[in-house]
């Protein structure tokens, strides 16, 4: 029997494409298709894995990403309604944003599950084992990322293999897997995906070296439970996987720290897994542009006049001299050229004055005196029409860069120690503190690689997941990082007639706000209500999962 594909739990319609000049996600999108009639060639079942690479992450990457990875760990500052929730612990099960970011990542897992399930019986026909192979190895590695930001953001939640199997059978009520289980069915997807991927792709599309980078993340998560018997090994497995992927892989760590963030660099060496966005309306295109743009000055959209860097990462993390400040937030003085090319480029001042209205600026000051950059390229006559209408920037969205890995080395090679002085390590610690241009230093403490890659990573939503690991590690002393955030503080505009860009206009307000006090039931979000609503066992005491 034919099965739609819109029946089995994916969406209304799946994007599939036809793979055509270099980049395959050309996207046309296809209805009433069924999988019977899909996968009768090699291009057909490589057009089924492109559609894992964007569209179905849309709804996770909009808001709830970066409101969890960047708000909830003290990175980010916005207080608006629901978002607001986030940076201040506030949210409950009913917060619409963890509603979104739940279904998205099961979409994901919804549309890997069909290719895994659905392609080999009818591609078996018409192309070779080879690629039918390499197909599902794609699709179980995007399983297997879904379910990893699954368990660190949630914890225990629902195994799914087979939705249409599910669906048919009306078997909708599953119960929460424990995160344990989890782990060993993420593992059982990348060992698939790290034997079965090519070691190199075209541009974009996840290979061995993106499996075995994974893999080594997911060993490193595992190891920092320091109660677990099998900690020191799986500290061995991660620091195994990193070299095998900084010695063997051929990626290279870009030279310049802001290149990385420019939509002509989309997948360049140092990318090992990113979402591949596009011009193309909405859902298609990378919204952060457009969300994070602090005016019309900079994007044709723009709706980041409120957000910032907290002080906390601002003032107390980052270094005033580290070279890469300038590329993860703006302030006073900073110039841009790649932005508002037409009238020179971008000068950041706390203030624009509008000279046809001096009450109603064009730029205001927000509380952090600073505005967001990474992932803000512009409008669309500054990245020549890559940026659309519709919240639609084609640059791609980092999941793991080889960054990561070289930190992920040093972690391994940390363990459970408070320091390391191994040689090895210290050089990939070093390499990346040298893009910053700042001096090398002699040791590692478990202190300074978090800080480290909080500034790395700053804005790419991964400081929560070093935060959970912190919490595996030492669950008291990761609470304790958090709750000694200065997170609430922020700066106010001295009264008086004084001039608005300059730093002693203003001063900082600790009073304003009262510390914001995260307790250990908020390490791990809840299931949204409507979720448990369908189905009351998502409410239940998790089980193991039964493999096969």
């Amino acid at each position: 029997m034919k099965r739609n594909i819109k029946n089995i739990g994916l969406t209304a319609m799946m994007i599939i494409l036809a793979s055509c000049g270099e980049d395959f996600l050309d996207l046309t999108p296809q209805d009433r298709l069924t999988a019977d009639d899909f996968y009768k060639n090699e291009d057909e079942v490589r057009a089924g894995t492109a559609s894992l690479y964007g569209y179905p992450w849309f709804s996770f990457n909009d808001k709830f990403f970066w409101l969890v990875g960047d708000c909830m760990s003290g990175n980010l500052y916005y207080t608006f309604d629901q978002e607001g929730q986030f940076y201040y612990f506030s949210f409950n099960e009913g917060n619409t944003y963890i509603s979104y970011g739940w279904k998205s990542l099961f979409r994901v897992i919804s549309y890997a599950n069909s290719i895994i399930n659905d392609m080999p019986r009818i591609a078996e026909l018409n192309v070779s084992q080879e690629v039918i192979d390499q197909a599902l190895g794609e699709a179980r590695f995007f399983r297997a990322a879904a379910y990893y930001i699954l368990a660190e953001f949630w914890g225990d939640v629902p195994i799914v293999e087979n939705s249409t199997e599910l669906v048919t059978g009306n078997e909708m009520m599953l119960p929460r897997n424990t995160r344990s289980s989890i782990y060993e069915f993420i593992r059982r997807d990348l060992e698939y995906a790290a034997e079965n991927l090519k070691a190199s792709d075209d541009a974009g599309r996840v290979t061995q070296w993106s499996a075995r980078a994974m893999l080594a993340k997911l060993y490193i998560t595992m190891a920092q439970n320091l109660n677990d018997a099998s900690s020191a090994s799986y500290f061995a497995k991660a620091k195994e996987y990193a070299e095998d992927v900084i010695v063997n892989s051929g990626h290279t760590l870009m030279t310049d720290y802001a290149d990385l963030f420019k939509i002509e660099n989309n997948n360049n060496s140092e990318s090992l897994f990113a979402l591949q966005f596009m011009k193309g309306g909405y859902a298609l295109g990378n919204s952060r542009n457009a969300n994070w743009a602090r005016s019309s000055i900079i994007a044709d959209q723009q709706w980041g006049g409120g957000k910032g860097t907290t002080i906390d990462f601002f003032k107390f993390t980052i270094d005033s001299l580290d070279a890469r400040r300038k590329s993860i937030c703006m302030t006073l003085g900073d110039y841009y050229p790649e932005i508002n090319k037409a009238d020179g480029g971008y000068t950041y001042n706390f203030v624009t004055e509008n000279p046809d209205n001096p009450d109603n600026p064009l730029e205001s000051y927000n509380e952090t005196l600073n505005h967001l950059k990474k992932y803000v390229v512009g409008s669309s006559a500054d990245t020549d029409g890559k940026v659309g209408t519709d919240q639609d920037a084609a640059i791609n969205q980092y999941m793991l860069r080889l960054a990561d890995v070289y930190l992920i080395y040093a972690e391994a090679v940390l363990g459970s120690s408070y320091s390391t002085s191994d040689a090895t390590a210290l050089g990939y610690f070093n390499a990346i503190r040298a893009r910053g241009d700042l001096d090398p230093v002699s040791e590692i403490t478990w202190e300074s690689l978090l800080k480290e890659r909080r500034v790395e990573f700053c804005l790419e939503s991964m400081f929560w997941f070093d935060i959970k690991r912190y919490y595996y590690r030492d669950p008291q002393g990761a609470l304790d990082y958090l709750n000694n955030q200065k997170r609430h503080y922020v700066y106010r505009r001295i009264e008086g007639d004084n001039d608005p860009n300059a730093w002693d206009s203003y001063m900082m307000d600790t009073e304003l706000f009262d510390p914001i006090t995260v307790h250990e039931s908020q390490m791990f979000l809840p299931v949204p209500a409507a979720e448990v609503l369908v189905n009351p066992l998502l409410d239940q005491p998790a089980v193991e999962y039964q493999f096969e």
